[in-house]
């Protein structure tokens, strides 16, 4: 072996070694089946087949002011009316797992993070934060910094939870409250 050979593989090896590596993190909080009973505990529910047509991803685009990204929305409906949905949000890179459920007449009965990849930011699994979204509905477009307090250091992830409320309350406005 010739020495630039040597010194180019020995470079190599040292930057290798030395580069920092970025770490993936990814916390699982929950199961569907664990968010379901928090947020609805026994109450029997039935999965619906849901797939939004382009005319209904744009009019929720425009009603809420988001993009709609999946046409076909995980959703039960449980017994006494009420949705459970299983949806994801992106937070500052990653996504962000999230379970919804909302009472029969379309406000926020409660959300669980069902798993959060980011390597920080995670603040938004406190309850008192997201207590915050409890009864709001349709009829307001949520922002970040006015009916939503924001958390420093996972502005994004706030974000993208307030909006992501805000396309599903307007999902169930515009299609899951005829169904």
């Amino acid at each position: 072996m010739d020495r630039r050979t040597f010194t180019q593989g020995f470079g190599l090896l040292t930057a290798g070694v030395l580069l920092p590596v970025g770490n993936v993190y990814a916390k699982t909080y929950l199961t569907v089946e664990q968010a379901k009973n928090i947020l609805w505990g026994e109450m029997s529910m039935s999965p619906r087949l849901v797939e939004l047509s382009k005319a209904q991803m744009k009019s929720i685009r425009a009603s809420s002011k988001v993009r709609v990204r999946n046409p076909r929305p995980q959703v039960w409906k449980t017994a006494n009316g009420g949705w459970f949905i299983v949806d994801q949000v992106i937070g500052k890179h990653e996504n962000i797992d999230m379970a919804y459920a909302l009472e029969a007449n379309g406000s926020v009965r409660g959300l669980e993070i069902l798993s959060y990849r980011e390597s920080y930011g995670d603040e938004v699994m406190n309850p008192k934060w997201r207590a915050q979204f409890s009864g709001k509905d349709h009829r307001q477009r949520l922002k970040l910094d006015h009916q939503i307090k924001n958390i420093s250091g996972a502005t994004l992830s706030s974000r993208h939870i307030t909006e992501g409320i805000n396309r599903l309350t307007q999902t169930w406005e515009q299609v899951l409250r005829h169904l």
